[in-house]
């Protein structure tokens, strides 16, 4: 049975909700729905930037203390707005969609511990949306033991399916951290490779007040350091293989603040594409081709400095093949919620390093 099925992503470069409507049974796709997007405004990605301060001393995945109640509530209200506008622009009538996969946003993520937790009130979505709402979606698999983390390499596996690409691939994922999904034949392979977009975002914001190197201007014009990046590189989280997965803040104490803001963040972008790259040594058989998707790939330094890494091997955009690059998530999510309620595995040995192929999930009905 085909779901037409609305997926919606808030990721940890906190800059808004992804949306998008695609039409699947939870193993291929019938077909691309339109996207959509609704930016965070300043304020409230700062309430959201509080609440992921605020959770490092979590321990209980359930507790919404302070700040991190209100984040929760501004995040459940946008992405209700955030669908009400889409289905009205899209001209979409409410009773033709049947589930919404909803991610939340992630504020801490410690699989060693046993804890992940995505904020945002499923049960309060559906009700305000009057559609099935299916969240929670990365809970069980840490549960069972699993990274929890990448959730989205199934859905990069029928993408890469549905366009015929020559296996080994790479579908490399560049949001605030980044991941990839190696693919071949019947071997599924994931993990967070280190930073994305975050740390580069971070230190912009501080030095220039934007949260961007947009189109990744200022890197291009600056020198990256490479002791610098020898020295990050030296992390035990490099030589670890897969499955393995980060939370945002995991490197936020690799200091760039003493560079100029080009070279701060050339250095920051060079870092992204020498540890994506890295993961390499780690996969069964070299890729024929890395496609990068993501925030990450509308930034040509960062894209550049990646395919010189990857070299020989081809480096191609989602774009370059059609995809929608920056709604992959989105689409994601929807493609999850449909398997989960066909009781289809989300997570594998291979991606999250839980032991046996894995369900999740959590269905909120309005």
């Amino acid at each position: 049975m085909v779901f037409r099925a609305i997926g919606l992503m808030s990721g940890t470069s906190l800059d808004g909700v992804d949306i998008a409507l695609i039409e699947t049974d939870g193993e291929t796709i019938a077909a691309f729905g339109p996207t959509g997007y609704r930016a965070y405004s300043d304020a409230e990605r700062a309430i959201l930037r509080e609440a992921l301060a605020a959770a490092r001393s979590m321990t209980d995945r359930k507790a919404r203390p302070g700040v991190i109640a209100e984040a929760e509530r501004l995040v459940t209200q946008a992405h209700a707005g955030a669908v009400e506008d889409f289905l009205r622009q899209q001209n979409l009538l409410r009773d033709s969609v049947e589930v919404v996969g909803f991610h939340g946003q992630t504020v801490l993520h410690r699989p060693e511990a046993r804890l992940t937790v995505q904020i945002g009130d499923g049960g309060a979505l559906a009700r305000a949306l009057d559609l099935p709402v299916v969240h929670d979606l990365r809970a069980a698999d840490v549960a069972a033991g699993g990274q929890g983390a990448p959730l989205v390499p199934v859905y990069h596996c029928a993408l890469v399916r549905t366009a015929g690409c020559g296996e080994p691939v790479v579908v490399v994922n560049i949001g605030g951290v980044a991941n990839v999904t190696y693919i071949n034949n019947d071997v599924l392979i994931a993990c967070d490779t280190g930073p994305g977009n975050a740390l580069l975002d971070d230190f912009m914001l501080r030095r220039t007040g934007v949260a961007i190197d947009r189109g990744g201007e200022y890197a291009a014009r600056g020198r990256p350091d490479r002791d610098w990046i020898a020295r990050a590189m030296a992390h035990p989280f490099f030589a670890a293989r897969p499955p393995k997965s980060l939370d945002r803040n995991d490197f936020a104490a690799f200091d760039v603040e003493g560079m100029s803001v080009e070279d701060g963040a050339a250095t920051l972008t060079a870092f992204t594409a020498v540890s994506i790259a890295r993961i390499a040594e780690h996969l069964p058989a070299r890729p024929k081709s890395w496609i990068v998707v993501g925030g990450g790939a509308n930034n040509p330094t960062l894209v550049r400095m990646l395919s010189e890494k990857v070299a020989p091997a081809r480096l191609l955009t989602g774009r370059d093949l059609g995809w929608s690059g920056d709604a992959i998530e989105a689409q994601a999510f929807a493609f999850l919620a449909v398997r989960s309620l066909k009781g289809l595995p989300l997570t594998f040995p291979g991606t999250t390093g839980v032991s046996a192929p894995l369900s999740g999930g959590v269905l909120a009905k309005p």
